[in-house]
């Protein structure tokens, strides 16, 4: 963790001086207290959030490039979303587990309308949650145990979750859960074997796959959009091709939208695209943009396998009205504001800018994703490893205001997750690329 404002200089004035001690005391106190779950934190302390931007107590903003972790889809502090979690903490906060409310079939029902072949829905807090839950209910409802996903997947830090998750994580805590594999999911800029299809890689994985499994494959779990993994996005075919897999051997197929969903990608569901629905749906960061909320969507065929076979998911949170209202509001605005085509609009506008930045700077190798999620990877130059220049560009681009984060795409170099609130302005989408600009032009030509 580092103390110091990297931004910050002897000659500022008195004011930004005594932010500066204020920020140095406060890293005192972190430093003494936290607990680290991750990576450095980083020497910007925001104390207030409003659209795209993010304030110190000095009044210094950060452009935020992605919207919290990925979730805050309408921006800080939206006013609907304030207004509905006020009305809510003051009227119906938190129930028994086994008490529905209004709210909760309410955003049930809304999220059946969306996706009518999975009616049945649980609500819950996080995405690992949801990932946990729905790994369950497949072993459940098959009566098998072994689950498979990508290589450079992502999808929680419990049990299940994290036994399919294979970016990180998986070394320190004794082993996973059995009955675990990875296949590697397809990328275009850095191939496993040139001249090999996605095709022929995806059913050379499954060939190997059945070697090694013992007969009893329940799911595969997948994300759209690999967003930890480096913004892989699945190529056009890819999720009909995986699913007739699954088909074969009869798994279900679990797909992961926590931060595809709810419009990132031009679609209310990144699924859409390829005309696929799996058996399972889950749901999180976008679905409360920004609180904690997530889903789980089946068919009636499958809920009624798991009610038979007695599933169990019972937890504190699950249902709770307060974050289901939030989420239904979330819905509406969406809907409302066309948020979803305005992700397509912007996205190719932010898009267009990265590959512009990616003509001029032989420093940046690909640039990749679909709608406001999108992935700038940097490659080697000059002697300068690929993943030092997307730390420094990184570090360089916080210090000149604007927040975006790396995500590791294999050992050689880094991506640059670029996701804005879906109601980013033109003027944001600019000054983002600009800033980013100036930050790439700090690292290589210093």
């Amino acid at each position: 963790m580092r103390s110091d404002l990297k931004g910050w200089q002897p000659n500022e004035s008195r004011n930004s001086l005594m932010n500066h001690i204020s920020d140095d005391a406060f890293f005192t106190r972190a430093r003494r207290h936290m607990l680290r779950y991750g990576g450095d934190f980083v020497p910007f302390v925001p104390v207030q959030a409003q659209g795209s931007f993010l304030y110190d107590r000095g009044g210094r903003r950060v452009l935020d490039f992605t919207s919290g972790q990925m979730s805050a889809i309408l921006g800080h502090s939206h006013p609907e979303i304030v207004e509905t979690v006020r009305d809510m903490v003051g009227k119906l906060d938190h129930l028994f587990s086994s008490m529905l409310s209004e709210p909760v079939v309410d955003l049930a029902e809304a999220l059946a309308n969306l996706v009518p072949s999975l009616p049945r829905v649980m609500l819950l807090s996080t995405g690992g949650e949801a990932n946990e839950a729905a790994i369950r209910l497949a072993k459940v409802v098959t009566g098998k145990w072994e689950i498979v996903g990508f290589t450079q997947s992502w999808h929680g830090m419990t049990g299940g979750a994290a036994a399919a998750t294979y970016k990180a994580g998986r070394r320190g805590a004794g082993p996973v859960m059995p009955g675990s594999f990875g296949i590697p999911a397809p990328n275009f800029y850095r191939p496993r074997f040139a001249g090999v299809s996605w095709q022929q890689e995806l059913d050379d994985s499954f060939e190997l796959l059945d070697r090694q499994c013992t007969g009893n494959l329940a799911a595969f779990i997948a994300e759209p959009v690999l967003s930890s993994g480096g913004v892989l996005d699945l190529p056009p075919g890819y999720l009909k091709a995986l699913q007739a897999h699954c088909r074969a051997r009869g798994m279900l197929l679990i797909l992961d939208e926590a931060q595809t969903g709810i419009g990132r990608t031009g679609l209310m569901f990144a699924f859409e695209r390829d005309g696929v629905v799996p058996d399972i749906l889950t749901l999180s960061k976008t679905l409360g943009a920004g609180l904690p909320l997530s889903a789980v969507m089946t068919s009636d065929a499958i809920a009624a396998r798991a009610d038979a076979a007695d599933f169990l998911f019972y937890t504190t949170h699950v249902n709770d009205p307060l974050p289901a209202a939030v989420g239904l509001k979330v819905l509406e605005i969406v809907a409302r504001d066309g948020l979803a085509e305005r992700a397509q609009s912007s996205g190719a506008r932010l898009a267009a800018g990265l590959r512009g930045l990616m003509q001029r700077y032989p420093c940046i190798g690909d640039v990749r994703g679909r709608g406001l999620l999108l992935g700038l990877e940097f490659a080697d130059q000059d002697g300068m490893d690929a993943a030092a220049i997307s730390d420094a560009v990184t570090d360089t681009a916080l210090d000149l205001g604007l927040s975006a984060n790396i995500v590791r795409a294999g050992s050689s170099g880094g991506t640059m997750r670029i996701a804005p609130p879906l109601t980013v302005t033109n003027e944001e989408i600019d000054l983002g690329i600009d800033l980013l600009e100036k930050s790439i032009k700090n690292v290589i030509l210093k």
